[in-house]
């Protein structure tokens, strides 16, 4: 299907596509590779041979970009979010973020470059998120960069939003290749090997909503954005901030899929669970309209307590199975964990008691860069750019799909997790 069709007609959540029509609006010349590899630019009096790629961001509700060189400096960003706005509809409705997409992306673009000092002569290609997302969203990334490239005759690198999660550490820590890497959003979870750029084995991912979604939906049902403590969060960060007050372990809720010895997710099962206790609860206190449970901060934690136990063990089972078959060598056990809810503080203390008992390191990339945002996206096309990968001069058909799937290994596999307390 041609992606014009994809954007404008197709479903709001676009997991991948191809470029046929828009690609068509560009006829950019084969240039050769000195001319875009290896530009000049001027910082503080002193002309430097670089790479620089200029990423672009709008799968979802933040329309983000960003400068990156090859030595990792951010040269400029900017970053502007929908939150305030997509709070006080309950959600994000598509065609809304398009609309405040469409409106803020020249700006955003034109402040990230002009903070820079950089013109966009200097600019080696121009990355941009094609898939996954919302697909009214990515539009309007995708065709502004295509306006672009095409103005300024500059080649365009495809980034796939998750790859560009499970690469963002490696510009802020030495982390070598290959390295296990679990990705939390609101979107996605996922387990995989990062074995080279562009190159995954995907171990496993959720077979319904992500972890993010569901933190945002239990907000909902409690009411959170009438909270005191909790006025312009996000659903994820107010339950955060809430559970840091409750007891975790008041609320027996059900660890998803323990039976299955694979690392699928779920979490569409204990929201409805929570969501139900909550229902319960409501009517026991006999709550009146604009009044809140008095066992909020308990319900909270509890919930928040339940999906780490659960991601938690899914990640075990997948430390033991790149132990098992030798797909990360000695020495360079390392988990990377990135996504939004990679912020979580509670998750990551979690997953470091994880990585303490199974002898892995783990690196998370700064909480400010586990959202999204232009400069994962400007990284992403770095490290392709260096590689010789997925770089096109005439875009008509392009694809940034996300690795091998190996999921039925590790589910033949039957790996047995042994129990491991996570109470932080």
């Amino acid at each position: 299907m041609a992606l014009a069709q994809l954007l404008f007609r197709g479903p709001y959540f676009l997991k991948s596509l191809t470029a046929t029509s828009l690609g068509r609006m560009l006829k950019t010349p084969i240039c050769s590779w000195n001319n875009y590899l290896r530009k000049v630019s001027v910082h503080g009096g002193k002309s430097i041979s670089t790479k620089i790629v200029l990423g672009i961001e709008t799968s979802c509700d933040d329309t983000g970009a960003a400068l990156v060189d090859e030595t990792g400096s951010i040269l400029g960003e900017a970053l502007h979010s929908q939150t305030d706005v997509h709070l006080k509809t309950g959600g994000i409705i598509p065609p809304v973020a398009q609309q405040l997409h469409q409106e803020n992306i020249a700006r955003v673009v034109q402040h990230a470059v002009s903070s820079s000092g950089v013109s966009m002569e200097d600019i080696s290609a121009v990355a941009t998120t094609v898939m996954p997302g919302l697909a009214l969203s990515l539009g309007i990334g995708l065709k502004y960069s295509l306006e672009l490239v095409k103005k300024h005759q500059k080649p365009f690198i495809p980034i796939h939003h998750m790859e560009a999660h499970a690469l963002t550490v490696r510009l802020t820590d030495f982390v070598p290749f290959p390295f296990l890497v679990l990705l939390l959003s609101g979107g996605h979870c996922i387990l995989a090997v990062a074995q080279g750029v562009s190159d995954f084995l995907l171990l496993g991912q959720t077979k319904d909503i992500a972890p993010g979604d569901m933190l945002d939906k239990v907000a909902r049902s409690l009411s959170l954005h009438n909270h005191p403590e909790c006025s312009g969060m996000t659903g994820g960060r107010a339950i955060e901030i809430l559970a840091q007050q409750g007891n975790s372990l008041r609320y027996k809720f059900t660890v998803p899929m323990q039976r299955y010895r694979d690392c699928a997710f779920s979490f569409a099962g204990l929201r409805s669970e929570i969501t139900r206790k909550i229902s319960k609860e409501e009517k026991a206190e006999g709550l009146q309209e604009g009044q809140q449970l008095s066992c909020l901060p308990d319900l909270a934690a509890s919930a928040l307590y339940t999906m780490t136990v659960h991601i938690a063990e899914r990640t075990h089972r997948a430390i033991l199975f790149c132990k098992e078959k030798g797909i990360i060598p000695p020495g360079k056990e390392t988990l990377v964990v990135s996504g939004g809810v990679a912020s979580n503080q509670y998750v990551r203390r979690s997953l470091q008691l994880l990585a303490g008992a199974t002898n892995f390191t783990l690196i998370c990339p700064p909480p400010r860069l586990c959202t999204d945002n232009g400069v994962m996206i400007a990284w992403n096309g770095i490290e392709k750019l260096s590689a010789g990968l997925d770089i096109f001069y005439n875009v008509e058909h392009f694809r940034a799909p996300l690795g091998t799937n190996i999921s039925e290994q590790v589910k033949e596999a039957f790996i047995k997790v042994p129990a491991l307390n996570l109470a932080v």
